[in-house]
């Protein structure tokens, strides 16, 4: 393993331990209120935190291994991000209707990934498109789930600004950005690109992580807050 492997295996375990915190943080809602509509967020991390843990054991030295763990890593990451857009665009309150979409799209999503991972099993991985293909496509999904989710904050926050929420949509833009560089990478094999995508995430987890922190931990209002918004 050279020192560029151990550096980006580093990037993902570091990306993996924020979002399992993240979701330690996230849940708080959820246990304090028992309402499903929290269990959104810390579903979503758990996924993307899985599929960061799925990059680090890509570093073992096994062809096969690498070609499946890559498929899995690339739906679990897709996954999460559309959890998030599912939660954000159902993120309104009081409304069983709404719950219930929100419910149906959380299900539809499994249902899927469950599919998807069998077949990753089951399909002969020759059967399968080109993985940069796909990996193209759903990076393409990934950025479109992210823009809306940005712009979905920011048209909360300037409807009711406040001043930790503005800190999420820029979280979500570096995530974005991010996304955006593995993109560029694919296409063009630039390593700074691809070194940048790392670093872009990491910064979104950070801040993220804090805004997480302050709005669950050391808020004076008392619960249930969403937090999301």
């Amino acid at each position: 393993m050279n020192i560029d492997n151990i550096t980006l295996g580093l990037l993902d375990a570091v990306s993996a331990v924020l979002c399992f915190v993240l979701v330690w943080f996230m849940t708080k809602p959820y246990r304090y209120t028992g309402e499903r509509q929290y269990i959104g967020l810390p579903l979503a991390f758990s996924f993307l935190g899985a599929s960061f843990v799925m990059g680090l054991t890509m570093f073992v030295e096994s062809a096969a291994f690498v070609d499946v763990m890559r498929w899995f890593q690339l739906f679990t990451q897709s996954y999460a991000f559309a959890f998030l857009a599912v939660t954000y665009y159902f993120s309104k309150r009081g409304k069983e209707t709404t719950r219930l979409w929100l419910e149906i799209g959380f299900a539809t999503i499994l249902a899927v990934a469950v599919v998807s991972y069998l077949l990753i099993f089951v399909t002969p991985m020759y059967d399968f498109p080109r993985f940069n293909t796909v990996d193209d496509y759903m990076r393409i999904f990934n950025i479109v789930c992210l823009s809306y989710i940005a712009i979905h904050i920011l048209r909360r926050h300037v409807a009711r600004p406040d001043s930790k929420t503005i800190w999420i949509p820029f979280s979500f833009l570096l995530f974005d950005f991010s996304q955006y560089s593995f993109l560029i990478w694919s296409l063009d094999a630039s390593f700074l690109a691809f070194v940048g995508a790392y670093f872009l995430r990491l910064g979104g987890l950070l801040v993220f992580l804090i805004v997480a922190y302050q709005t669950f931990y050391t808020s004076s209002e008392a619960y249930p807050r969403k937090g999301i918004e």
